[in-house]
């Protein structure tokens, strides 16, 4: 259970562990101007239709939610965004030779932006900043298709192929890749400490993680604004600003 100081309690668990793993949601780059989704400000919440966009079904059937959704790539927060120091806490993490793995939500690779190792970190929702054609499977940098929509294209096709272009992200109604999740959940039973940073812990099968750490014998300690189902296993709950008591727990 959380002690009275949790901070505390997290930094001394944190300063035990030989292997940490960092699991992240929405919550740690909403302080670096991206929007969560369902939050009070997120992007469903203002724009209920925006979520068509994002589910698999609607996007490969519909002309007019493809259109959409490329006019709001061009406009999305994410290509000014800049890590901040909750970000860079988890590099500092890592130069400590403690950071087992990095498993993360977000699209955004804030993370390695900030300078965290690309090997270490797991994106299970893949990356925004690459397109996938949906026939071919072929990749590319996101910039490629955003340049031909400034040009006048309104649904950019594969050039390849033909097929339709999407965000190289998890869309809903489209399946995760099994080996992502297994490597994830493999890394949640090998760590001594679990730290979820910003993530609701409600989207699953990631969130098991969580319990699957408790049970292989790891300390768990969790950083949200919101209370979460996991928080009665916890060792520590910490619900300040990211951006300034993860520095806090790296670095004291």
């Amino acid at each position: 259970m959380a002690t009275s100081d949790p901070v505390d309690a997290a930094r001394r668990r944190i300063d035990a562990a030989r292997r940490v793993v960092v699991l992240t949601g929405a919550g740690i780059s909403t302080e670096s101007g991206i929007p969560d989704f369902r939050g009070p400000q997120g992007v469903w919440t203002r724009n209920p239709a925006a979520e068509k966009q994002s589910t698999i079904q609607n996007y490969l059937a519909e002309p007019e939610v493809r259109k959409a959704a490329w006019r709001s790539r061009l406009d999305s927060p994410a290509w000014s965004a800049e890590p901040n120091a909750g970000h860079r806490a988890l590099v500092a993490l890592e130069r400590r030779g403690i950071l087992h793995a990095l498993v993360t939500q977000n699209i955004d690779e804030l993370h390695q932006r900030a300078g965290s190792s690309p090997d270490l970190v797991v994106e299970v929702h893949g990356s925004m900043r690459r397109v996938m054609c949906w026939e071919c499977g072929r990749r590319a940098p996101m910039e490629e298709a955003l340049a031909r929509v400034r040009a006048g294209e309104d649904d950019p096709h594969c050039l390849a192929c033909g097929g339709i272009l999407k965000s190289d992200t998890i869309s809903f109604g489209q399946a995760l890749v099994p080996e992502v999740i297994e490597g994830a959940m493999q890394a949640a039973q090998e760590t001594d400490l679990l730290l979820a940073v910003g993530t609701s812990l409600q989207v699953f099968p990631v969130a098991h993680a969580v319990p699957l750490a408790q049970a292989a014998g790891a300390r768990i300690v969790i950083m949200n604004a919101q209370p979460t189902q996991f928080d009665d296993i916890a060792d520590a709950v910490i619900d300040g600003s990211i951006s300034e008591e993860l520095p806090r727990l790296v670095w004291g």
